[in-house]
């Protein structure tokens, strides 16, 4: 970070939903620098005024952008409409030619009983 000083919040500031959802209602009301330092203590993250004010002004953006498409009349479009057709793109299971084992186990860097063998991940025994 450029700077130093860094923007720590504590408090809740007014208007913001402590219920675990968010107001609605309040997305039409720009969201304040104090709103986005307690988002941002909430995450855990330290920030710096210069990012402060980028982050309300980009998340403003996505609230304004979010109650826009909530304002959209959507009463006459059914629940699961999709604008293409959903289908089915797998083909049919054919058996085909494969490689032959021995020549495949011979190409790797070790294995054994018929299989590669890998190191052992997570600690497990050898």
């Amino acid at each position: 970070m450029a700077n130093s000083e860094t923007v720590r919040y504590s408090g809740n500031p007014a208007g913001f939903a402590t219920s675990g959802h968010y107001d609605v209602g309040h997305m039409a009301e720009r969201i304040s620098p104090d709103e986005v330092a307690h988002v941002a203590r909430l995450a855990r993250l330290t920030i710096t005024p210069d990012e402060l004010n980028r982050f309300t002004a980009q998340l403003a953006d996505v609230l304004e952008h979010a109650a826009d498409i909530e304002a959209l009349d959507v009463t006459d479009v059914p629940i699961d409409w999709q604008p293409h057709p959903a289908e089915n793109v797998t083909r049919p299971d054919q058996v085909g030619a494969t490689l032959d084992r021995d020549e495949v186990l011979g190409q790797a860097p070790a294995a054994e009983d018929g299989q590669f063998r890998v190191p052992p991940i997570l600690g497990e025994p050898q």
